[in-house]
């Protein structure tokens, strides 16, 4: 089946970070062999939507990310209904940048849960420093059947508490991160059938290559940490990460 990163940003520029579609076919030599690159707002949800026509094996999301979120849920609505957009976000809430004020964050993405429950796709969320808003949120709006906590970088505990909501959970190049372990504890207690890998490229690039843009073409490298936190055969890993990926965005197989 081979591996699905199950978040990407390709294409995508900003600052010192770029990552063009060249890179996917690394990627497919390393054994990638789906991609779902992630909208954060309109123009990088243009961008994936595009990407995702150009190529059979590439998906798109349309999101507003907290960051962006005070511009408004207009900007990116109209964008939903195009070909090959399998899920709404990433969207969620982000209290450690806080580059939207909170209550325009809560607004944009109680607006998207709703969306995604509307039109009967998949969530992405992103949450940092906002546990407690975010959960509080979902039991508010609701919680889509497929939802995704997209980088997990919380512990055990937080995890218990997105899997009881129904959530999966996607682990990035954080799980091989020296000061993790308690996105490792995570992942090992994850079950089997609720478990994503991802790069969430050009971000988060895994150990050994700190440091330089991230590619999809190293989510082998987060799957075998993750194998490693939950003492499975990298196969194994590959396999159920990938069927998971397939289903929760209904990928083609």
């Amino acid at each position: 089946m081979g591996w699905v990163d199950s978040h990407c940003h390709v294409p995508y520029q900003e600052g010192r970070f770029s990552l063009d579609e060249g890179v996917l076919d690394d990627a497919r030599t390393a054994g990638v062999t789906g991609f779902v690159t992630v909208g954060t707002d309109r123009d990088q949800s243009i961008a994936a939507i595009d990407a995702a026509a150009r190529h059979p094996d590439v998906w798109a999301t349309v999101g507003l990310h907290p960051h962006d979120a005070r511009d408004g849920t207009a900007t990116v609505a109209d964008l939903l209904d195009r070909p090959k957009v399998v899920a709404v976000g990433e969207c969620g809430l982000d209290y450690h940048y806080d580059h939207s004020p909170r209550e325009v964050q809560r607004t944009a993405f109680a607006e998207q849960v709703r969306w995604a429950l509307d039109l009967d796709l998949a969530l992405v969320i992103h949450t940092r420093s906002a546990w407690d808003d975010t959960f509080a949120l979902l039991a508010e709006v609701g919680v889509p059947e497929r939802t995704v906590f997209h980088c997990f970088t919380g512990g055990p505990d937080e995890a218990r508490r997105a899997l009881d909501v129904g959530g999966h959970l996607s682990f990035s190049g954080i799980a091989t991160f020296p000061g993790a372990p308690e996105v490792r504890a995570a992942a090992a207690l994850c079950p089997a059938d609720r478990l994503l890998v991802e790069t969430d490229a050009p971000y988060l690039a895994p150990v050994p290559h700190r440091g330089k843009p991230n590619s999809p073409a190293w989510v082998p490298v987060v799957g075998a940490a993750v194998a490693a936190a939950r003492g499975e055969e990298v196969d194994r890993v590959e396999q159920v990460t990938a069927g998971n990926a397939r289903r929760l965005f209904r990928l083609p197989s």
